[in-house]
């Protein structure tokens, strides 16, 4: 064999063999696939999803990202990363929008613009009452109660509840307080409340304010001034010119609350009454939407956005673009975030006739929105009068929110940076560079419990956070607790690691000194792993902030990082993260112990009805425990051995 031949072993050829045989397979699939409408999704060799489109037509579109060399791009790398692809026909575009992104935020592809699904907007509630109570609402509705939002945030929502106190004098005591009164409260006092908890506040008056409330809710603030102004009118010539006087009050409350809130009368008729105002700012890696609310004519407030893999999904959306399209859209970052913000966030959520935006976008997303809302749904990018002064205000919240995030990501990857130069350590990706921290929480030894959070990609990773119960050693052991959760956590991962189908993190803090780090080293060492990852974070004298050291355990010296150092701050981060994180799990945890917890039904033959039977018969799982065997069988459907039973579990 000559000097520039190359030598391929055996095991080496018949992979690229088997490669090259899947990647044939593949393109194979393509060219059968259907000219119709679709979704699609792209699958990586382990099975991870790497990318959600939809088409009009499957087999052009799909063939198109197989036909090119895209070379190093974003896109080359995920087409090379390609092991196969799921399809999915529809009837229409409209079916294709709606699966694509059910699909994108159940999946969370690597290259889609992903927005977290917050479906935690509030309300404002009457509820079905005689008296009718104005409160504020979080949750799943019900029909027999009446909703008005939602709104930006809570501030919002409260708001506008005083505003309802103060002109339409609305009740916001619960049932059980309302129902037990025998004279008004402070509210009524301070004239926030007409005090329909007691017979003088009882009548029809009532019912007029909750009406007036509603259609000032509505934006009908007009009709409400007209129909007051009627009403004080009716009580002069009748000569109750005290009711004439609350009724003028009332007029004035309202008048200044609409020179407070600004509303233009002239635009806030129609669809003006309820309006979404949707602005994007892309800049730095990072995108924002800020979505402003208007509710009956009302500019209640805004909420920023900021969607994940904003650079991945926009190189990928270059050559996933509509055939026709005008290049300047293709390749316009702000229209795809606006577009997957739209998509994602009105799947579920109400929709409001008008959507304000700062981009346009396409003609199909309104109509597929309307036929998903049930109205027609219309988008407007160069609004005028009102409608303008809306989307400037939205766009300079989009801009002050995306450089505040752009600011504090600055901020910590300069501590991490930090960190980095401080442990001499050498990471190829900085955005990479995981740590992973472990505390052990409990009280005089009972209810152990042990946390382990994340830091990664420069920030903390809530989802990947997980608690450990410590059971089985010495109550306040925690050297053994922090031996049992090291051990739980990186067994496997050891294991996995090994065969490169899973990832150790750069490092494992643990918050102790020497001792913990000790500990921590024998568990290592047992698995094999690399002792250069842990190290532990020790009180300094006096246990003062900002005079904490780190201790390792392959036997490097302790490090002094210093009191202001931005090294430190990332680490004293971490490390209170992890505290609170456990010790509120510990408060569960001792709180489920204490009062019985969910033991009850861990009793085999107690079922969710004979639950709920003991429970409303004793007051709770304490007064459960609390009874004898006798008065326990004496429940309808508890038998004696059954109520033996449930004695011996709750003691």
């Amino acid at each position: 064999m000559s000097s520039n031949e190359t030598h391929i072993e055996p095991a080496e050829a018949a992979q690229q063999v088997s490669a090259t045989a899947a990647r044939d397979r593949l393109l194979a699939e393509v060219l059968a696939l259907p000219s119709l409408p679709g979704v699609y999704r792209y699958f990586d060799a382990q099975d991870q999803v790497l990318y959600v489109g939809k088409a009009k037509n499957l087999k052009k579109r799909v063939c198109s990202y197989f036909q090119k060399d895209h070379g190093g791009t974003r896109i080359g790398l995920m087409v090379a990363a390609i092991a196969r692809l799921e399809t999915t026909v529809v009837r229409t575009e409209a079916e294709a929008l709606l699966l694509e992104n059910n699909l994108i935020k159940a999946l969370n592809p690597k290259f889609n613009i992903l927005f977290r699904d917050d479906k935690s907007y509030p309300y404002l509630k009457l509820s079905a009452h005689a008296y009718p109570r104005v409160s504020y609402y979080r949750g799943a509705v019900e029909r027999r109660h009446r909703y008005f939002g939602p709104f930006p945030n809570a501030w919002a929502v409260k708001e506008s509840i005083q505003l309802i106190q103060k002109v339409f004098r609305l009740r916001s005591c619960e049932d059980t307080v309302f129902n037990h009164r025998s004279r008004p409260c402070l509210l009524y006092q301070i004239r926030r409340c007409s005090g329909p908890c007691v017979p003088e506040g009882q009548g029809p008056d009532y019912a007029r304010d909750v009406r007036n409330a509603e259609r000032f809710l509505l934006g009908e603030t007009q009709e409400v001034m007209d129909g007051l102004q009627a009403q004080m009118m009716a009580y002069a010539d009748a000569l109750q010119f005290e009711r004439a006087a609350e009724v003028r009050n009332q007029i004035g409350a309202l008048t200044r609350v609409l020179q407070q809130q600004a509303v233009d009368e002239n635009s806030a008729t129609g669809r003006d009454r309820d309006v979404d105002i949707l602005a994007v700012k892309v800049q730095g890696g990072r995108a924002c939407v800020n979505l402003a609310m208007v509710r009956g004519g009302r500019h209640l407030g805004d909420r920023a956005y900021f969607p994940k893999h904003v650079e991945e999904a926009t190189a990928v959306a270059l050559d996933d673009a509509e055939e026709g399209e005008a290049l300047a859209d293709r390749a316009s970052p702000e229209r795809q975030v606006l577009e997957a913000f739209m998509a994602q966030h009105y799947l579920e959520a109400q929709v409001p006739g008008l959507i304000v935006v700062s981009e346009d976008v396409d003609e199909g997303l309104a109509e597929a929105l309307g036929q998903q809302a049930g109205h027609k749904v219309t988008t407007q990018a160069q609004p005028r009068g009102q409608r303008r002064i809306w989307l400037e205000m939205c766009c300079k919240g989009a801009e002050l929110a995306l450089a505040r995030l752009l600011s504090e990501q600055g901020s910590q990857q300069a501590r991490t940076r930090a960190l980095l130069d401080a442990l001499e350590l050498g990471v190829e990706e900085i955005d990479q560079f995981r740590i992973e921290c472990f505390d052990i929480s409990h009280t005089a030894g009972e209810a152990t419990m042990a946390s382990c959070v994340v830091f990664e990609n420069h920030q903390m990773q809530s989802s990947q956070y997980r608690r450990y119960n410590i059971e089985g050693i010495t109550g306040g052991d925690d050297y053994a607790a922090m031996r049992q959760v090291l051990t739980r956590r990186y067994s496997k991962l050891a294991e996995a690691a090994q065969l490169g189908t899973g990832r150790l993190p750069d490092i494992v803090l643990v918050d102790g000194g020497r001792g913990q780090v000790a500990m921590a080293r024998e568990v290592f060492e047992e698995l094999g792993l690399d002792l250069s990852l842990i190290i532990g974070v020790e009180k300094g004298e006096g246990r003062k902030v900002g005079l904490e050291e780190l201790v390792f355990a392959d036997g490097r010296p302790k490090v002094w990082l210093g009191r202001d150092s931005a090294a430190l701050m990332l680490v004293a981060q971490i490390r209170d993260e992890a505290h609170r994180f456990a010790i509120t799990g510990m408060r569960a945890k001792r709180a489920s112990v204490r009062t019985g917890g969910s033991r009850l039904e861990d009793v085999a033959g107690i079922g969710p009805k004979k639950r709920a039977q003991l429970l409303q018969r004793f007051g709770g799982v304490r007064g459960v425990a609390a009874a004898s065997v006798d008065e326990i069988a004496s429940v309808k459907g508890i038998s004696r051995e059954l109520a033996e039973e449930i004695y011996r579990v709750l003691h």
